[in-house]
């Protein structure tokens, strides 16, 4: 028998994540764009990311119009990195008219460059991406680019720079929950053999 779910996390009901996520309010708005196969997994870091930002959304789907990240009165940027992109510091878009809209791609990198491959109008958008040197608290995934951040670390980090000095760590919390959860779900032994003796980047 499957055990009751949260409606709202999607966590069985004995590992609801509810109380530890956040309810941040900022300028800058965030519209996640998830890959239909990321968002049956069961680390959807995605969904809690938008759960602990007002006025955040998350559309699923492979092709996508520009109402489904386009709003009135916002900027858009597209996190995601290229040639042209431009690296979030600390105070960025502060000398635009228009607060940022933020639009996040998610997924794994592969189905991520398909979603700009597949979206011409989404792939021309002004994009901005990380800094270098940023790494990963994502224990459990491994990835398929050195580098690579979950969707909730690179949405963390990006409004971290944009809404300095405003800081939204809290909303890692429930991400770092479960995390933990699954280490010890899986037990130390399997957990040592399977990630931390795998010399691979995480994703």
């Amino acid at each position: 028998m499957s055990r009751p779910l949260c409606t709202r996390c999607l966590r069985p009901e004995s590992h609801c994540l509810c109380a530890l996520i956040p309810s941040l309010s900022c300028r800058t708005r965030v519209v996640v764009l998830q890959h239909p196969s990321e968002s049956r997994h069961a680390l959807n870091t995605a969904r809690l990311a938008v759960l602990g930002l007002a006025g955040a959304r998350r559309v699923v789907g492979e092709r996508f119009e520009p109402s489904d990240w386009a709003a009135p009165g916002y900027a858009p940027r597209l996190l995601f990195p290229g040639p042209a992109a431009e690296v979030l510091h600390p105070g960025y878009g502060q000398d635009l008219d228009q607060p940022i809209q933020l639009i996040v791609p998610d997924g794994t990198w592969g189905h991520a460059r398909k979603l700009l491959h597949i979206n011409p109008e989404l792939a021309a958008l002004p994009r901005v991406m990380l800094p270098p040197g940023l790494t990963t608290r994502y224990r459990v995934r491994h990835a398929d680019i050195p580098g690579a951040l979950s969707t909730i670390e690179a949405v963390t980090h990006a409004l971290n720079a944009i809404e300095a000095p405003m800081n939204v760590d809290a909303l890692l919390r429930p991400f770092e929950a479960l995390i933990d959860g699954q280490i010890e779900g899986m037990g130390e032994d399997l957990y040592a053999r399977h990630h931390l003796q795998r010399k691979v980047p995480w994703r």
